[in-house]
């Protein structure tokens, strides 16, 4: 039997010069190990090849994580400048109609939803559910309003910031399914900004809160602007 080596020449001097290349590939990795436990029959248990096994599945968990956390982190820089962008806008206007007017449309489009509207509960509200009436921006609604739409079918203590999907009518519309809802404490009056999606997934109850919070915090000083 020859004893000279059995591949060519010059993959063998590439792999001689700079083994790594072997080693830092997981395909080749894997096709040696196999080839090593069937030279070495299957009544032998090969330790080494069920260590490797196991470091590999932990390796590609990891790598999955750390996936996982740039795609958390690039979504949560992207959703504050988003943020950042809406608040701005929301700050320039000095007047209330021109203020109203840009909710409706370049906040909206900026923060990328299908529905926006501000509720303002008031005495002067004429008692209807005010469905048929959200063609506007800005919508007059009885005291208590705010808090029983945002408890909407569940108990507990109402919270400033509720996100859910949606399967029934609501003030939105048929279209939307899924709607964020800031309540605004406004001195002696308390409003809303809610805000609503076509796509369910859009807000979700396990979503975090903290920016739309701060959204809504921008939307009170900004009202109390006004109707100070």
């Amino acid at each position: 039997m020859s004893s000279g080596p059995l591949m060519d020449p010059k993959v063998r001097e590439t792999i001689m010069a700079d083994p790594a290349v072997l080693l830092d590939d997981k395909d080749i990795m894997r096709v040696l190990v196999g080839a090593n436990e069937r030279a070495m029959g299957p009544n032998i248990v090969d330790m080494r090849g069920i260590a490797m096994d196991r470091l590999e599945a932990r390796l590609d968990r990891l790598e999955d994580t750390h996936r996982s956390v740039i795609a958390a982190a690039y979504d949560n820089v992207a959703g504050t400048a988003q943020i950042q962008r809406a608040v701005l806008r929301m700050l320039e206007p000095q007047r209330f109609e021109t203020f109203l007017r840009d909710l409706g449309d370049d906040v909206k489009a900026i923060l990328r939803i299908d529905s926006l509207h501000l509720i303002i509960e008031s005495d002067h509200a004429d008692g209807e559910d005010g469905i048929e009436r959200l063609d506007s921006v800005l919508v007059m609604e009885p005291r208590g309003f705010v808090e029983t739409y945002m408890r909407g079918y569940r108990g507990g203590p109402a919270r400033n910031v509720v996100l859910r999907p949606l399967g029934y009518a609501t003030v939105h519309g048929d279209d939307i399914r899924s709607e964020a809802c800031l309540r605004l404490d406004l001195g002696e009056d308390v409003g809303m900004l809610v805000m609503g999606s076509q796509d369910e997934r859009h807000f979700q109850p396990q979503h975090g809160t903290d920016l739309l919070a701060f959204l809504g915090a921008v939307t009170e000083r900004a009202l109390r602007r006004f109707l100070g």
